[in-house]
């Protein structure tokens, strides 16, 4: 498949659909129906509470995989149109299908996986910053959107710090254009407010209470060995891309420290919690993982080590998939 998806063919699309298909369908036999948690935005729990009333379980699943799709076409299509990697290829879009099945929990249908909709535009906005002709447009829609994804996943507002490390990166100190980022991010709450208030329902909304924790709600040891196959990954991503960063342009530097930066956020994310974290949280590093898993796949030279990988990562989902390691 690595050979495959390394060809710069647009057919590649259509069969990354039948690829995810086939390493999600576990997902796909046994329909996850998830809960809201404390740390779940307003968005999240109204369209939860829709899906669930109709009583039609495998309709999780299914928008979980449209969701992960979706992202996995964006993620192809702006890191061939921006050159990221200096050969191009559909590998991206592959690193993040592996990824999302690579744990169980990150298959299901979630606010985190809902919040990776609107980061995965950011990210592709924030590696733009330095050339582009509408910059305040721009900067205020990125602070727009960060608002909107923080209606679905609360914790997601931790993600304004990559927002302002991009900005130092990526562009002079303009005071304008940080302040039209927070208008940005401000703009969603207030006709949120406005609506509470307006239909005098003051009483029955309020934000979640923002706390550090380091209590995690798992105790599995198999999922080190998944942990440990995706810490692989990144780091031999890492490796490549470094190798052939100095004959990369300087934005396209910059871009990669961006997403470095991206990657070190959403570890850090999960822990702006009041409960316990969850696995699923984690699905935030999915994007920039990809990202970084994707040279690991395109550059080495000898192509046992891409192809050796890639069927490291099919093991561990096929073992947690029909083994039941996770049960």
């Amino acid at each position: 498949m690595v050979l495959i998806f390394k060809n710069n063919n647009p057919s590649n699309n259509l069969l990354l659909f039948f690829y995810a298909l086939i390493l999600k369908i576990p997902s796909f036999l046994e329909p996850f129906v998830p809960t809201a948690d404390s740390m779940d935005g307003f968005l999240y729990r109204v369209i939860l509470r829709r899906l669930t009333e109709l009583d039609i379980p495998s309709i999780f699943p299914v928008l979980s995989f449209i969701l992960v799709y979706a992202q996995a076409i964006f993620l192809n299509r702006f890191v061939l149109t921006k050159r990221l990697n200096q050969k191009a290829s559909y590998l991206p879009g592959m690193a993040l299908i592996l990824i999302t099945s690579l744990i169980p929990e990150w298959e299901q249908f979630s606010s985190t996986l809902i919040a990776n909709t609107f980061l995965v535009w950011v990210i592709s906005r924030l590696c733009i910053l330095h050339n582009n002709a509408t910059p305040k447009t721009l900067i205020f829609n990125i602070g727009l959107s960060i608002g909107l994804s923080s209606f679905f996943y609360f914790p997601s507002l931790g993600f304004i710090i990559l927002v302002l490390i991009s900005l130092i990166i990526s562009r002079p100190f303009f005071l304008q254009e940080w302040l039209l980022f927070f208008i940005g991010i401000v703009i969603p709450y207030y006709f949120f407010a406005s609506w509470v208030f307006l239909t005098d329902r003051t009483n029955n909304y309020q934000l979640p209470v923002i706390k550090v924790t380091r209590h995690l709600n798992f105790n599995n040891s198999w999922y080190f060995l998944a942990a440990a196959a995706m810490i692989i990954g990144i780091l031999a991503g890492i490796y490549f891309i470094r190798k052939n960063l100095l004959r990369q342009l300087v934005q396209i530097r910059k871009s990669w420290n961006i997403i470095f930066v991206y990657l070190i956020i959403s570890a850090l994310v999960p822990f702006i919690n009041n409960g316990g974290i969850r696995l699923d949280y984690w699905i935030l590093t999915a994007i920039p993982a990809a990202f970084i898993l994707a040279p690991a796949f395109v550059y080495p030279q000898k192509k046992w080590f891409p192809i050796s990988l890639h069927w490291l990562f099919v093991a561990i989902i096929l073992a947690f998939s029909y083994l039941g390691l996770v049960n």
